[in-house]
């Protein structure tokens, strides 16, 4: 008795077009473009994950240089002085605090100023 593959070939193109759906024209609606375009999205889906976490990284250290230099002192200074004096707090958080909550940050720069 041989197999017959109808079903699950069937099942893996309704999956993909599924994946599809909300592309531009062929590529929502024919099976072999489909799958070239949901192939596609996904390495860009990967990569995108990725540099979500550069530019994370990236935005923090801005808000953090921003808020260093009202408080007359540079990024640099200001890190090093952190890590001299025994402070280990991550970009995120004092990113967060240099938008919200400026005196508290203007108190970590004077520790920092004092360990440089």
């Amino acid at each position: 008795m041989r197999i017959k593959r109808s079903v699950n070939a069937l099942k893996k193109r309704r999956s993909i077009l599924k994946q599809a759906k909300g592309y531009r024209g062929a590529k929502s609606k024919l099976y072999r473009v489909a799958r070239q375009a949901v192939m596609k999205s996904g390495q860009y889906a990967y990569i995108g994950r990725k540099q979500k976490k550069r530019n994370f990284r990236s935005l923090w250290i801005t808000r953090i240089n921003a808020a260093c230099r009202l408080n007359n002192i540079s990024y640099s200074r200001f890190m090093h002085g952190l890590k001299v004096s025994g402070i280990d707090l991550n970009r995120k958080v004092l990113a967060d605090m240099a938008v919200n909550d400026a005196e508290g940050f203007a108190s970590l720069v004077v520790v920092a100023s004092k360990a440089n």
